[in-house]
């Protein structure tokens, strides 16, 4: 079957018109499947067009794969971690110096008013050589001062008999020439606050007694 095409179209070319009719209208027969020609749900799928069902591809709409970001994330973790490690090293560092000065202080403050009390202690122990200490008011009032002063860690020494150190003991007279002299009278007493020497003691040198 041919006809006219319209306007612009050569007459010479020939339309082919496929009736995909199951039932032909002229006899009301049922006709072949073959014959018949494909029909619409048989028709090829339209290319470019994703199936029905299919999950759709990230990358191919454009969203980044969650990789770099999980690792990007990592890395801030990790550094915000180091920062807060950094901080709270720094932080116990400066409570442990602070510690320190403070408690430096302290015995600082202690040593400075020891000082002062250093010439009452001289006195109250001349008063003892000389025996008035040995009952009365005043000597309650040495015995609380000495146990107040011994409780903050202030300690004499410096005795007869006692092995001479030069970096302990003065040595203001030197009555033996052994070689390993020892103390003979002591003049002052010397005092340690802690560990630290806050004075030397004030003594004679002698030879040891014998055995």
């Amino acid at each position: 079957m041919t006809a006219g095409g319209p306007d612009g179209a050569h007459a010479d070319e020939s339309v082919t018109v496929t009736d995909r009719r199951r039932i032909d209208p002229e006899t009301g027969a049922v006709r072949d499947a073959s014959a018949a020609g494909p029909g619409p749900a048989e028709a090829e799928p339209v290319v470019g067009e994703p199936a029905s069902g299919a999950a759709a591809d990230p990358v191919a709409e454009g969203e980044a794969p969650a990789a770099p970001e999980a690792d990007l994330a990592e890395a801030q973790v990790a550094e915000l971690t180091a920062d807060l490690q950094r901080e709270r090293a720094q932080f116990a560092n400066f409570r442990r110096r602070a510690a320190e000065e403070k408690q430096g202080s302290v015995t600082y403050g202690k040593q400075i008013l020891i000082d002062k009390l250093l010439p009452v202690l001289d006195d109250l122990d001349r008063a003892r050589e000389h025996g008035d200490l040995e009952g009365g008011p005043l000597r309650a009032v040495a015995d609380k001062l000495a146990g107040v002063l011994t409780a903050e860690g202030l300690a004499a020494f410096g005795a007869p008999g006692e092995v001479f150190d030069p970096e302990l003991h003065e040595a203001v007279q030197h009555d033996g020439d052994g070689a390993e002299p020892v103390i003979g009278a002591v003049y002052r007493c010397g005092y340690r606050l802690g560990d630290k020497v806050i004075r030397t003691a004030m003594v004679t040198v002698t030879d040891p007694a014998e055995a």
